[in-house]
This record gives structure tokens, C-alpha cells and sequence, in this order.
């Protein structure tokens, strides 16, 4: 069993794809900043569920002079 003519094809290219410096940076800074987005997700997630609601003011009415009511 040799290599046939289809495996050389399929080895050059993979090497073209593996070897070749703009494409692969290229792939990799892609790939970084999907894998850094989806950590700020799980972070913002996560923060969201601990926040505590806060707790509405509640209004004091004014006191007013009634001596002069």
C-alpha cells in the first residue's frame, strides 16, 4: 500500500494550511478572542446571578412648620 496520488494532495495541503503564517494567526486570533468572549459570558452570568436587588427607598414625607397652620 503506497501512497497514492489523492494522499499526497491531502498532505501538501494540510501542510499549505498548517505552514502557512497569515491563515494560521489568522485562525488562532479568531479562536482566542471566541474562547475570551465566552469567559466574559460565563463571568457576566455569573455576576448577574449574585448581585442583590436593591431595595427601594422608601419615601419620607416632608416635615413641615405647623405652627404656623
Amino acid at each position: 500500500m503506497g501512497l497514492s496520488l489523492t494522499h499526497v494532495l491531502m498532505f501538501l495541503a494540510v501542510a499549505a494550511l498548517v505552514l502557512s503564517t497569515g491563515k494560521l494567526s489568522g485562525v488562532m486570533g479568531d479562536f482566542a478572542k471566541g474562547i475570551r468572549n465566552f469567559k466574559a459570558g460565563l463571568a457576566e452570568d455569573d455576576s448577574e446571578l449574585t448581585k442583590v436587588p436593591a431595595q427601594k427607598a422608601m419615601e419620607v414625607p416632608a416635615i413641615t412648620d405647623r405652627r404656623n397652620a
